[in-house]
């Protein structure tokens, strides 16, 4: 169901192309049908996410159709609803907008965040399940998914330290943006670098960690003569910045690299507010 025609048009072109013939195509206002329409088993709903002007959109009220607006017609039709929001969204905003989510699904795909699902039903749920699932788009690695609620993330032990270990590791996106910060640490053998650094380290390989594992190679500090030696001769790494004060720009000109190369940098802090240059290659 859409409202541009031309949209329409297409869709109806290439769905049989697909063979997709089971699917109708509607040129009608999505509300005004939503009203018009006998219930149905699941409805799958992506509002459009610019304004009138051409600028995106982020929060759920900005968004056309309002969901939150139409959350009790949308359950009256359906026992469960499939909202598609923009990844750029505020998780904890969207949970206090909707009233009836029973599931969220954030997707990312090669560790970049694509889509936020919100599963909405008529049952009420304890605990709303967060499902981080990162898919794989080229070579040869697996599938990532971590499941969590805001309630465990609260409660979970988390072991910080002051010390980097053999490995270090970065979450996938996905569970950067569901916040699962303490969550990941209690599941997982690994400590995490300081509270506001999501960056953890371990002294054996976890190889079943939700995101990139790196193995490190010096643990070094900023000072100008440890600078000097963990780097070498160095030319050029990949550069992350978490929990630190300096861009990824500034600290590249500082330290003189160009980007790309098997070298990996990642700036962060330690539990005890020591800054670091960790220097790693892939695990």
């Amino acid at each position: 169901v859409e409202r541009q025609e031309e949209l329409c048009e297409i869709a109806a072109h290439n769905f049989p192309i697909l063979n997709l013939n089971h699917i109708n195509v509607k040129n009608e206002d999505g509300v005004s049908y939503l009203q018009a329409m006998s219930p149905v088993d699941c409805i799958f709903l992506d509002p459009a996410r610019r304004n009138e002007h051409g600028g995106k959109t982020v929060a759920i009220s900005d968004c056309e159709p309002d969901v939150a607006e139409l959350e009790e017609l949308l359950l009256n039709k359906a026992e469960q609803v499939m909202v598609k929001l923009s990844p750029m969204l505020d998780l904890s905003l969207a949970l206090k907008e909707l009233q009836h989510v029973q599931e969220v699904h954030i997707i990312s795909a090669n560790n970049e965040c694509k889509e936020l699902l919100l599963i909405l039903g008529q049952a009420s749920v304890e605990e709303i399940s967060i499902h981080c699932v990162n898919l794989p788009t080229r070579g040869t690695q697996e599938e990532q998914h971590f499941v969590f609620t805001r309630e465990q993330e609260q409660c979970s032990e988390c072991n910080y330290t002051d010390t980097l270990e053999n490995y270090l590791y970065e979450p996938n996106a996905s569970l950067l943006k569901a916040g699962a910060f303490r969550s990941i640490a209690s599941a997982f053998p690994v400590k995490k670098l300081h509270p506001n650094s999501h960056l953890y380290t371990s002294d054996v390989l976890v190889e079943s960690f939700p995101g990139r594992a790196f193995h490190i190679i010096s643990p070094g500090s900023l000072n100008k003569k440890e600078l000097k030696e963990s780097l070498g001769d160095l030319k050029k790494a990949n550069i992350t910045v978490r929990n630190f004060p300096a861009t990824v720009a500034e600290l590249r000109k500082r330290i003189k690299l160009s980007e790309g190369g098997d070298t990996y940098l990642f700036a962060s802090t330690l539990n005890n507010g020591q800054k670091v240059l960790i220097r790693c290659e892939k695990a």
